[in-house]
């Protein structure tokens, strides 16, 4: 049995509503920017898991760096206009992930101290 449904009359009346993704519908604290560091296990697998957690919030990070030394993955990854409680519960799960050893929450007091954090990130390089 196969039915037919007509796609015309739907967008026909969804043209006018703007899509709501994820990052529109989420509570941000603009101009707020954090930065993870985090020293983990060099596996293949730890950068993918650690941005995991930032886009499926919707998230895009303002800078990240990272930097093998031996068998340790040194990360730092800035994000911007995020909340609170929502920076206290990414910190949380980038540190239930098995290779992550230390995650260190860093909030960044404005913008001047956004910008030299990332001139030191490329700096470092």
């Amino acid at each position: 049995m196969f039915s037919t449904v007509n796609t015309n009359s739907l967008n026909a009346n969804s043209s006018n509503a703007a899509p709501v993704s994820a990052s529109d519908a989420r509570i941000t604290a603009p101009g707020r920017r954090v930065v993870f560091s985090l020293v983990a296990d060099a596996d293949p697998g730890t950068l993918p898991r650690v941005l995991e957690y930032v886009a499926k919030r919707g998230l895009v990070p303002l800078a990240l760096h990272s930097r093998l030394t031996g068998d340790r993955l040194d990360i730092a990854m800035e994000i911007g206009d995020l909340p609170q409680a929502e920076t206290d519960h990414v910190g949380r799960c980038l540190g239930q992930i098995p290779m992550v050893a230390r995650v260190t929450v860093t909030e960044l007091a404005a913008e001047a101290a956004a910008a030299e954090r990332f001139t030191e990130l490329v700096a470092a390089e």
